[in-house]
C-alpha cells in the first residue's frame, strides 16, 4: 500500500482524486465548525423575527441592525452567567453533559457535503467535511451520543424533575429514531450507496428524492423535529409540563451549551435533509453552475427547512405525551417500513 497521501478515491462520476493532506482536512475542519457555530444565532434570530411576525409583533429590533445581533448578546450573556450546580448532583456528569450535546451536534455538521471536488490554489478540495462512506450510520451513531447527553444532564442533576425530562428524552428519541432511520433505507437501496456525496451525484443524473420517496421525506422531516424536540414535539423540556426537562438545573454556560446543541441539530436534521431528498448542491435545470455556489445553495435550502420548523411551531398545538408516543409508533414506524418494503420491491423488479 502506497503512503496516505497517495490514496486515491473515486466518484460514482469516475472522477479518481488524491486524499487531501493532513493541512487541508484541519483548515476544513475549522472551517466547518466556524460555519457551523455562525449558523447557530442565525438559526435563532430567523426563529425570533418569524416568530414576532407569526404573532403579529416586532420581534428583536434593538441590538444591531433589525436586531440581527440580539441572539449573539444572549449568549454572551448567558456565558457570562455563573456556572452553579445543586450540592447533590455529580459534578463530572452534570458538566460532560452539555459537552456531549455539543460535540456530538458539531461532529454530525462535519458529514454535510456543502459542495463537490474543486481546484483551489492547484490542491483539489472537497467542499465537505467528511465523506466516510456511511453518512446515515455516523449521524444516527453521533445522534446516541448526544442521546446519552440528555440523559446524563438529567441523571446528574440529583432533581426529580429533571431525571422524569431526562426518561421522557430517551423515550422520545428512540421512538421517532427508529422511523427516521427507515425513512432513509428507500433512498440507500434506490443509490446502492451509504455515503452522502455518492448520493448527491445519484440525484444529478435522477429526480430528487423528495419525488420518487416522498413518503421517506415526509417522514424524515416529522420525525427529525421530534429528534430535535421542537415543537409539536417540544414536551422534552416544555415549560408547562415538566418544569425544563433535563436542563431544569442547568444555568450558565451549560444551559447556553444544550440551547446551542438544539438550535445546531436542527441546522443539520435540515442539512441532512437536504443532502438526501433534495439534491444537495445541486441547482434545478443548472448542470453548469459554478461549484462555488455549492455552499451557498446548500446553506439557503438548509434555512429554508429552519423557516418550515419555526413556521409549524408557530402554527400547531403541543401534543401530549401519549399522543406523541403513539404517533410515532402507530402511525409512522409502519409508514416507513412500508415504504421501505414498497422501494425494495420497486428495485428488485427494476
Amino acid at each position: 500500500m502506497t503512503s496516505t497521501f497517495q490514496l486515491t478515491h473515486v466518484l460514482p462520476t469516475g472522477v479518481v482524486f488524491a486524499v487531501e493532506p493532513w493541512w487541508v482536512q484541519i483548515i476544513k475542519g475549522v472551517i466547518i465548525a466556524l460555519i457551523g457555530f455562525t449558523l447557530i444565532p442565525a438559526a435563532v434570530t430567523i426563529e425570533r423575527k418569524l416568530l414576532g411576525r407569526f404573532q403579529h409583533r416586532y420581534g428583536p429590533n434593538r441590538a444591531g441592525p433589525y436586531g440581527t445581533l440580539q441572539a449573539g448578546a444572549d449568549i454572551l450573556k448567558l456565558l457570562g452567567k455563573e456556572n452553579f450546580r445543586p450540592s447533590t448532583s455529580g459534578g463530572f456528569l452534570f458538566y460532560l453533559a452539555p459537552m456531549l450535546a455539543v460535540i456530538a451536534a458539531v461532529a454530525t455538521f462535519a458529514i454535510v457535503p456543502l459542495g463537490d471536488v474543486v481546484t483551489i490554489f492547484g490542491q483539489k478540495v472537497g467542499l465537505y467535511g467528511l465523506d466516510v462512506g456511511i453518512g446515515p450510520l455516523y449521524a444516527f451513531a453521533l445522534g446516541s451520543i448526544a442521546f446519552y447527553g440528555l440523559v446524563l444532564g438529567g441523571f446528574a442533576s440529583g432533581s426529580k424533575y429533571s431525571y422524569l425530562g431526562a426518561m421522557r428524552a430517551a423515550a422520545q428519541l428512540i421512538s421517532y429514531e427508529v422511523a427516521m432511520g427507515l425513512a432513509l433505507v428507500g433512498v440507500i437501496m434506490q443509490t446502492g450507496s451509504l455515503s452522502l456525496v455518492d448520493i448527491v451525484h445519484y440525484q444529478q443524473t435522477h429526480l430528487w428524492f423528495c419525488i420518487p420517496q416522498a413518503v421517506g421525506f415526509l417522514i424524515f422531516v416529522i420525525a427529525s423535529m421530534a429528534e430535535t424536540n421542537r415543537a409539536p414535539f417540544d414536551l422534552v423540556e416544555a415549560d408547562s409540563e415538566i418544569v425544563a426537562g433535563y436542563m431544569t438545573e442547568y444555568g450558565g454556560g451549560g444551559f447556553a451549551s444544550f440551547y446551542a446543541a438544539e438550535y445546531l441539530n436542527m441546522v443539520v436534521a435540515g442539512a441532512i435533509a437536504t443532502t438526501v431528498f433534495l439534491g444537495g448542491w445541486t441547482i434545478p435545470f443548472w448542470d453548469g453552475a459554478p461549484p462555488v455556489l455549492g455552499p451557498f445553495v446548500v446553506l439557503i435550502k438548509t434555512m429554508l427547512f429552519v423557516v418550515f420548523f419555526v413556521w409549524i411551531r408557530a402554527t400547531l398545538p403541543r401534543l401530549r405525551y401519549d399522543q406523541l408516543m403513539s404517533f410515532g409508533w402507530k402511525i409512522l414506524l409502519p409508514l416507513a417500513t412500508l415504504n421501505a418494503l414498497v422501494t425494495a420491491i420497486v428495485v428488485v423488479a427494476s
